[in-house]
């Protein structure tokens, strides 16, 4: 799993996810990754601007890693979201769930 991170703005977090796809095939990987980066980090924004495809495991990672956040008195943000994980998210009312952004600047900006 290629994730690059850096700190941006005041100290928010942000994560490039650098994979085509987050699904069954990686998503164990994905979540302890994601884990051990955002552990320390209460505003966390994804950039998502090289997904794909997000299936419902993928889903169910990026929710827990909301919940995770949430119950540190955090909260993160999804990027760039292509037109057909933009579509999923938004078949799924996930769209409702997520602060969702189009440029990860207009994400960091929303923290201030």
């Amino acid at each position: 799993m290629k994730l690059l991170n850096k700190i941006e703005g005041n100290n928010i977090l942000v994560i490039d996810i650098q994979e085509d796809n987050i699904d069954a095939s990686n998503v164990r990987e994905f979540r302890e990754e994601i884990q051990k980066l955002i552990k320390n980090n209460n505003q966390v924004v994804f950039n998502m601007s090289q997904l794909k495809f997000v299936d419902s495991s993928g889903l169910g990672a990026l929710i827990s890693c909301l919940r995770d956040t949430n119950s540190r008195k955090g909260d993160f943000r999804l990027s760039n979201l292509s037109p057909s994980v933009m579509a999923l998210f938004e078949l799924m009312r996930m769209h409702r769930v997520f602060n969702i952004h189009d440029t990860v600047q207009s994400a960091v900006n929303s923290y201030s």
